[in-house]
């Protein structure tokens, strides 16, 4: 009895310090009590509310000072020196970016304080609970009840720690120290073309689930054999071991049971017939319900395969043409963080009236309402984490940081059809440390699912010398699926008319997708076209581009950059771009510029073909 004490101590405990590591799938599904809304917050450049005098963390002490923030203490008498109160200091909302909530913030990166307080009542005695953000950025620090839980760090992606037996019915209180704070060895590194949103940016939920639970699965088409459903299901808990799992897919007529192994994993092979593959043309999604004990789940996932033939992209045994449009996580109508269902929609209901059929998420995961709706509303997806320009290559550390952000965004995404391409970088230089660096995560990505294509976005050079004779000279293209580049040819590389003398000489036998093109332009500034952040300049450009592009053999996709305007510090050109990056097809403020209608019009033909 005492080694069994022991052992479920130990596992208590590894659970406790790695639970950030050990993500929670489908919380979508899962019974929840949310913790959105008015969190009080103190701005901490400084981090006087984690360091004594001497710079000592106060987290590291036996009995932590009641100066640490995180111990959301009170004065107990008058005489108390005591320089902080939670309580007295003002709000933000969460979800949601500080530099847009309040203006002496909107440049601010650096540390910042977040305090809530909530009563809690248990389901269900036994039941386990666990406290998910869905993203804070870019590190946070978290504080339950004066007690650490852990730390995570990546801006845009899910984590959680277990809270069992920590929580009180009455009196609770989380505190998150955010920093924001850009540094050369993180995942992005120092230098971006988009804003540092600062902040908890995505839901903080109470999650509840039984003893053992499922705590992972991946039920999707044998990409080998179209009649199979392949995946595996996790359990977590005592009870993992040996335990029966029921798959149900009513509208299949499948009720699959199936038993863990040691490790409470079960693999799943289920034959199938007669399924309506999921399409952008027919999203199909089927109820899927896994019963694992007292632990029921349910998800909608759509059945297709991915993959790729000579320069084709094939999809459901079809070749596919990729109408897509590139999009930063902004508000459609403003310059904040997306936070909400609403806004997702209407970012990728734009992206259809276009005549989209696929679009890139740049240059990291965004919200899981965007997979959510794209699955729903059939739009293929290419997901990426931020490995962006000019990462620390050497570094282990920035390396571990980048498959973790790989590993969580895979573990969170896994079962949404619409995804269909996993990105490792993009504009990353040919250098041999960072072949490396993106070969490990591209066979780490293989490694969590076989199921779905490889890419980045890479530069062109010039062939053999020649300017005017583009190709991709880079041994990664080696290793990727699909054979994706960024080319700015009219914009920073001349004028678009420079676009009737270009060329392109493409060596490997891949299908080609234009990750990016584009230029700049400010909704309502009308000129001639050559001139400069003019709609007739984009307009111009991106006639010019439509057609060299087609001219290369192997094109089987496109992406322009970008869908709306976005901010960047980067843009500093008053009167025209005034702090936003003008690429936009659409504005800020959600106006279709010129060049909308020819993009849209090249996309009505290739529909037809």
């Amino acid at each position: 009895m005492y080694k069994k004490f022991i052992l479920t101590y130990l596992l208590l405990q590894s659970i406790a310090l790695f639970a950030q590591q050990n993500l929670l799938v489908n919380v979508y599904s899962r019974p929840v009590q949310s913790l959105n809304g008015k969190w009080n917050y103190i701005v901490d450049p400084y981090e006087n509310g984690y360091y004594n005098y001497r710079y000592e963390p106060f987290d590291k002490q036996e009995k932590p000072s009641k100066s640490a923030f995180f111990m959301n203490a009170k004065q107990e008498d008058k005489t108390e020196l005591l320089e902080y109160n939670f309580d007295k200091s003002p709000t933000l909302n969460v979800p949601g970016d500080w530099n847009t909530q309040t203006d002496s913030l909107f440049f601010y990166e650096g540390t910042l304080w977040y305090k809530k307080s909530f009563d809690y009542v248990s389901k269900k005695e036994g039941n386990r609970a666990f406290l998910y953000f869905g993203a804070v950025n870019y590190h946070a620090d978290v504080y339950l009840n004066g007690k650490k839980l852990g730390t995570h760090t990546g801006g845009f992606t899910p984590f959680n720690f277990e809270v069992t037996g920590k929580l009180k019915d009455k009196d609770n209180f989380v505190v998150v120290k955010v920093d924001n704070k850009r540094c050369k060895e993180c995942v992005p590194t120092l230098n971006t073309d988009w804003f540092n949103y600062g902040g908890i940016t995505r839901d903080v939920q109470l999650v509840e689930v039984a003893a053992t639970f499922i705590r992972e699965y991946e039920i999707q088409l044998n990409p080998k054999n179209n009649k199979q459903l392949t995946g595996f299901i996790k359990l977590d808990g005592q009870a993992a071991a040996n335990k029966k799992i029921t798959v149900t897919i009513p509208e299949l007529k499948i009720k699959k049971q199936i038993t863990t192994d040691g490790d409470g994993t079960a693999q799943v092979t289920i034959d199938v017939k007669n399924v309506k593959y999921w399409s952008p043309e027919n999203p199909h999604l089927y109820n899927v319900l896994i019963t694992a004990g007292d632990d029921v789940l349910s998800d909608k996932i759509g059945f297709r395969t991915i993959t790729t033939k000579g320069h084709n992209i094939v999809l459901n045994g079809k070749n596919v043409f990729l109408r897509g449009i590139c999009i930063h996580e902004e508000s459609p109508n403003n310059g904040k963080r997306v936070s909400t269902i609403e806004d997702a929609r209407t970012l990728l209901t734009w992206a259809k009236d276009l005549g989209c059929n696929y679009v890139r998420l740049a240059h990291y995961p965004h919200n899981e309402h965007m997979l959510r709706l794209a699955d729903e509303m059939g739009i293929l997806v290419w997901e990426e984490i931020p490995v962006y320009w000019t990462i620390d290559w050497k570094n282990a550390d920035t390396y571990a940081n980048a498959e973790n952000q790989l590993t969580e965004v895979i573990t969170r995404d896994r079962n949404r059809a619409s995804v269909i391409i996993w990105s490792m970088a993009n504009e990353t230089p040919s250098l041999p440390e960072r072949n490396t660096f993106l070969g490990k995560l591209a066979k780490h990505s293989r490694s969590m699912d076989p199921t779905r294509l490889i890419s980045a976005a890479m530069e062109q050079s010039n062939y053999e010398g020649n300017p005017l004779v583009k190709t991709i000279d880079d041994p990664f293209a080696d290793v990727v699926d699909v054979l994706s580049f960024n080319q700015y040819i009219g914009w920073y590389d001349g004028l678009p008319e420079k676009c009737n003398e270009v060329t392109w000489k493409i060596t490997q036998d891949k299908p080609v997708v234009i990750s990016e093109f584009g230029a700049d332009a400010k909704a309502g500034y009308h000129a001639d076209k050559l001139t400069r952040f003019s709609e007739e300049y984009q307009e111009d450009l991106y006639v010019q581009t439509l057609k060299m592009l087609s001219k290369i053999e192997q094109l089987q996709g496109l992406s322009p950059w970008i869908l709306k305007d976005f901010r960047s510090p980067r843009r500093q050109l008053p009167g025209l771009q005034d702090g936003w990056n003008r690429k936009g097809l659409y504005s800020d403020k959600g106006e279709k510029k010129k060049a909308f209608y020819i993009l849209k019009a090249f996309y009505d033909a290739k529909a037809k073909q």
